[in-house]
């Protein structure tokens, strides 16, 4: 390459001649013509050799066409392939679009407040969540097309009411923590992939739909097993765990939040997207403008659910037992489960406020709710005693006692007596009239009713 760049410069900028060139650099004429008559430099080349996969081409190409997607590795097994594997894998890269087909992937621009883009992302690092309990917890994140602008939350599950809520969070910011504010707007289209608790089944679920709803904007779900249908937003999840991981240690997961959401704002939404040619912050403001306003009315979000409260007072959300107020126990009450609270309540009051709770299988006590249960659970005892002590007497409706006759009494007044000898023939007595008087004088009572025995009175008393 040297030889051939001199030889033109003699020839073109010192005017040698052919022969001069020669004597100069000590090559032959020849050698100086093939250079000054080539129209580009000289390249080396050499007739391709046979490969050792040249013999096996045919089995592999047949394999490939009944199965397009079969790995090289395989292909190895079932054609005996015992020499190196890079040839084979070269050669099966070559012929693989044949028989699969191509899928290109073409470039997409957005337009200003057009579509923001949705994932969770699990860090591999455990987060304490208090009582010396950690869990691996997921992430929402967010970013915007146009503008690549990128938010992020920790969330405590994945159940579609904490995601729900942790999209809210993102738009509209912390309610109590002005350090990390939403976007304020809201795009007009957010892209999911086949989130369980959002369009697993490729329609979006009601709790998805209602949200959405509210907003006034469209929920769009990828197709099945297509990842890069929202690539911006799986690029920030490795982004996440190469820049904004390392070297970190949490707390909590409001820890979590405070870092990352810090990071977001000095770091990541700073730089330079070559993608775009421009900064994140140059593009944001355009980007927001474009979106639509926050709905006067915030969407319904969070774990809910209605149960009628058991005896034992206390109501299950994910996988946690919160107290409520033991009064209303029978009753219909409404839980609601935030990222921060757990609130429930009966007919718009609220009978039970707590913390919540990011692990699992506790079990979380308003000292309140025992104080108030072992009142309730007193006031029954006692009046369970007194029904009781009620039902031991037999009274009247007036509150006194009723007499209750002696059994002896009863054998007398008809002639029987148990101490007879039985060997003894028994001659009954003779009743006479004044025998019979005397009976029916003594088995009625002063209103004609038998003595010890109750009849209702004409105003529902007892006698």
């Amino acid at each position: 390459m040297e030889d051939w760049a001199e030889i033109r410069r003699l020839y073109r900028s010192e005017v040698l001649s052919k022969a001069a060139i020669a004597r100069r650099l000590g090559i032959s004429r020849n050698t100086v013509a093939k250079a000054l008559a080539s129209d580009g430099p000289p390249r080396y080349e050499r007739p391709a050799k046979g490969s050792l996969v040249d013999a096996v081409e045919p089995r592999v190409r047949l394999l490939l066409a009944e199965y397009p997607t079969m790995p090289a590795t395989v292909i190895a097994e079932r054609i005996g392939w015992e020499h190196s594997l890079t040839i084979l894998k070269d050669r099966v890269r070559d012929l693989r679009p044949l028989y699969q087909g191509i899928d290109p992937s073409d470039r997409v621009e957005y337009t200003p407040g057009e579509v923001a883009q949705c994932d969770l992302w699990f860090p591999p690092v455990p987060i304490p969540v208090g009582k010396g309990v950690e869990r691996i917890l997921p992430v929402l994140a967010m970013t915007s097309g146009y503008s690549r602008h990128t938010s992020a939350v920790m969330i405590p599950s994945r159940q579609g009411g904490d995601i729900l809520a942790g999209m809210w969070r993102l738009l509209a910011g912390h309610p109590t923590d002005p350090t990390q504010p939403g976007w304020g707007r809201c795009p007009r289209a957010l892209v999911w992939d086949r989130e369980s608790a959002i369009g697993g089944k490729g329609k979006p679920t009601p709790a998805a739909a209602a949200f959405v709803g509210t907003l006034g904007v469209r929920l769009m779900l990828a197709p099945a097993r297509d990842p890069e249908f929202k690539g911006l937003v799986e690029r920030r999840n490795g982004f996440f765990e190469t820049s904004f991981l390392p070297g970190r240690v949490f707390t909590s997961p409001a820890d979590f939040n405070t870092q990352i959401s810090e990071w977001l704002t000095t770091k990541a939404n700073t730089r330079f997207v070559r993608s775009i040619g421009a900064t994140i912050t140059d593009r944001w403001p355009i980007d927001r403008a474009a979106m639509i306003t926050l709905p006067p009315v915030a969407p319904q979000v969070g774990l809910r659910a209605r149960v009628r409260l058991a005896r034992d007072y206390y109501v299950r959300i994910d996988a946690n037992d919160y107290s409520v107020d033991p009064s209303m126990i029978g009753r219909f009450v409404d839980v609601v489960a935030g990222p921060d609270r757990v609130t429930v309540t009966h007919e718009g009051a609220v009978v039970a406020d707590h913390a919540r709770y990011w692990g699992s299988a506790a079990t979380i006590t308003d000292p309140n709710h025992q104080a108030t249960a072992k009142r309730l659970r007193a006031d029954y005892q006692a009046t369970r005693a007194a029904t009781a002590r009620r039902h031991q007497l037999r009274a009247h409706a007036d509150g006194h006692a009723v007499a209750l006759r002696a059994l002896p009494d009863y054998d007398a007044l008809f002639g029987i007596d148990f101490h007879t000898n039985p060997t003894a023939p028994h001659t009954p007595e003779p009743v006479t009239d004044s025998v019979r008087e005397h009976e029916a004088e003594a088995a009625d009572g002063p209103d004609g009713s038998a003595p010890g025995i109750i009849r209702p009175t004409s105003q529902g008393a007892t006698s």
